[in-house]
């Protein structure tokens, strides 16, 4: 049997009918962080702006080529801004960020008392030039870090100058003559191996008991391993919230005109003598000034963790749609969790037994 030339009559192959008389939904066409994107300055801004308390924190982190600017309520932990750029920021790129933000604030009629930030030298200017009446505090941890990587380096430089010291010892077995000589060089290399394994001794803020005492077995005999010590507790010394500006810069200047007393020391702590000290001594005369900046700094580690279960190639768009959707997850944490809380006493058995008029060792009742 030949097989049809022709077309079959009828129609076939398109749709000829709908159940449905509305036009097919749209839902799901779009991503959801790209429509969260499009309100962050109006709806999440508004919500997140109504409990503002004046203190910003500023940061900036980094994912490869791209760099994230943010800008995070330091007393509510709310991110109020961000910024995605494909290249290092500058100091016009910090400068374009924070004047739409103020602008955002401005509408609102928000005013800004303090800001915190790291060392970084792209703030300080623009934050003058946008913010002059505002505190400019840097984050104590920052410094504080920066302080004890310079005590640890100039501990290895006096470590190293110990090893120096060290005779050599002849090849071979040692003979009964150096004996004497034998014990010595193991003392000292024993020493020199201590210091390397508990240095973290001379920089931690509380020591135990036995740390102190390990502490002062190692710095026995050695003046300037006492003297670093010595400074790293005048340093924290310095960040007590029990005293108050005025007085940790007095004490900041005594510090400072005894280091100078130490020619070695003198170099290799030169961190103290840098002006962004005094600054982050400013928090102790403001209580609701932010010392760290760890509410931006925790909104970073949160998005550098979120980034490591991403193995597709990341561009600017979806970076943005990314922040934005975590921003609005961050936003309506609070609510979840009273949301929880609510149910869960609306459901506890006590609540249910009280509803019933029942007492709760009643054994007639169900729910004892």
């Amino acid at each position: 049997m030949d097989s049809p030339t022709k077309m079959p009559v009828g129609t076939y192959g398109v749709i000829t009918a709908s159940l449905s008389p509305t036009p097919p939904s749209k839902t799901g066409s779009r991503r959801p962080g790209e429509k969260k994107v499009g309100t962050l300055p109006t709806t999440y801004l508004d919500e997140a702006l109504a409990n503002f308390s004046g203190y910003l924190a500023i940061d900036e982190v980094y994912d490869g080529p791209f760099c994230i600017l943010s800008v995070v309520d330091n007393r509510q932990y709310n991110r109020l801004a961000c910024c995605v750029l494909e290249h290092d920021p500058t100091h016009e790129d910090v400068r374009t960020f924070l004047s739409n933000f103020k602008e955002q604030l401005d509408k609102r009629s928000r005013s800004v008392s303090g800001i915190t930030t790291d060392g970084s030298t792209l703030y300080p200017k623009v934050l003058l030039e946008l913010w002059p009446k505002a505190t400019h505090q840097l984050c104590e941890f920052h410094v504080i870090k920066e302080i004890n990587l310079a005590v640890l380096r100039t501990l290895a430089k006096l470590r190293k100058e110990i090893k120096a010291t060290i005779p050599k010892q002849r090849r071979g077995r040692p003979s009964k003559k150096d004996k004497t000589l034998t014990r010595r060089i193991k003392r000292l290399k024993t020493y020199v191996a201590e210091l390397f394994e508990h240095r973290h001794l001379f920089v931690m803020h509380h020591l135990s008991d036995s740390q102190k005492k390990l502490l002062r077995k190692l710095t026995r005999g050695q003046p300037q391993l006492r003297t670093l010590r010595l400074i790293m507790d005048e340093v924290y010394r310095l960040f007590d919230r029990r005293c108050r500006t005025r007085t940790a810069l007095a004490r900041l200047k005594k510090l400072r005109h005894r280091v100078r007393r130490f020619k070695k020391l003198r170099r290799t702590l030169a961190k103290l003598f840098s002006p962004g000290l005094e600054k982050a001594l400013w928090f102790l005369d403001d209580k609701l000034l932010g010392a760290t900046s760890n509410a931006v700094e925790r909104s970073n580690r949160r998005f550098r963790k979120a980034q490591q279960s991403i193995y597709s190639m990341r561009t600017k768009r979806h970076l943005e749609q990314r922040l934005a959707l975590d921003m609005y997850r961050e936003q309506q944490s609070g609510k979840r969790a009273q949301t929880l809380t609510s149910l869960h006493q609306a459901r506890s058995p006590a609540r249910m037994l009280k509803k019933l008029h029942l007492p709760r060792g009643d054994p007639q009742s169900k729910h004892a």
